[in-house]
């Protein structure tokens, strides 16, 4: 079995990270876990419908105050991912943070939408029903394996206004189109609230490389939007390297400006690890597993001057 240095095992383990969330105001236990959630597909059925349908079947449901179309799963012998209505397009499993993003992008009717990092796709086909299959969603991923599942998605729920390609979304040639909006749900570190053995899987030296792809992957965006367009950037991390950190990074190097993200969750940190940041940060949203029963989420929302 090869060991880990002695300077790697400092920088891992649920104590490196509890220890840090502590630091930014939060005494979590790593054991917290999200709630099991779907959100209705809009192209096909209404929220009444889908609750009816399921409820029929045994599964209990409540609705999530702070989302459109988003629904708590609390109970019931229906597996909601075997059932005929998920076959059928009729609603997507997506975990509540995760719904966030869209809503705040909140994509129109007619709009040219670009998703950087789109598979498998949850966020994709949940635009193009905010967009009601109007406009067009340019969906871009490396992976192709992840692609396949963005495919299936986008048929499976009647999304037709989607165009995908398996390219690097920041060297892709778009033929000079500008887009309306962009929504980059960035690759991250991810976090322990879905994943058991997260702690065990990353480190510090993850974290600082992931922030770096993502600010490669920022500056593409901005320059990719039309003027008075927004991004909206996003992550499901709590890490302030790959949240905070790189929205100042952002403010610092392009013409942007930040927009207060409403709703849910707490003001994203301007004092962190040792760095103050502007005050403009704050109108950023982080989501703290303690207090959303959520998986770690960071929104931002940007618009280019």
């Amino acid at each position: 079995m090869v060991k880990s240095p002695p300077t790697e095992k400092r920088l891992m383990g649920a104590g490196v990270f509890l220890d840090r969330y502590k630091a930014m105001g939060h005494e979590l236990r790593g054991s917290e876990r999200t709630k099991r959630a779907i959100r209705v597909n809009t192209l096909l059925a209404s929220r009444e419908e889908v609750i009816r349908k399921l409820e029929a079947r045994g599964v209990k449901l409540t609705g999530i105050p702070w989302l459109r179309d988003g629904l708590y799963v609390e109970g019931g012998e229906s597996s909601v991912g075997a059932s005929f209505e998920y076959l059928l397009g009729l609603y997507s499993i997506q975990e509540a943070a995760a719904q966030s993003p869209v809503e705040v992008l909140s994509p129109n009717p007619g709009e040219i939408v670009l998703d950087m990092c789109a598979a498998p796709g949850g966020k994709t086909t949940q635009m193009a029903a905010w967009m009601g299959n109007s406009g067009v969603i340019v969906a871009v991923d490396m992976r192709r394996d992840r692609l396949y599942a963005l495919e299936n998605n986008l048929e499976r729920t009647g999304s037709e206004n989607c165009v995908a390609y398996c390219t690097d979304a920041a060297r892709l040639d778009y033929g000079g189109t500008l887009f309306d909006k962009i929504l980059l749900d960035a690759p991250c570190s991810g976090n322990y609230v879905t994943d058991r053995s997260w702690f065990n899987k990353r480190n510090i030296r993850d974290v600082e490389a992931n922030a770096a792809e993502q600010r490669r992957l920022l500056g593409a965006a901005v320059g990719l939007l039309r003027p008075g367009g927004t991004l909206v950037y996003t992550t499901c991390s709590l890490e302030p390297e790959e949240d905070e950190f790189n929205i100042q990074w952002l403010l610092n190097n392009h013409d942007v400006e930040l927009v207060e993200v409403e709703g849910p969750g707490s003001p994203a940190l301007t004092e962190v690890i040792g760095k103050n940041l502007s005050n403009e940060v704050a109108r950023c949203r982080r989501f703290w597993p303690d207090e959303m029963e959520t998986q770690g989420f960071f929104v931002a929302k940007v618009v280019k001057q």
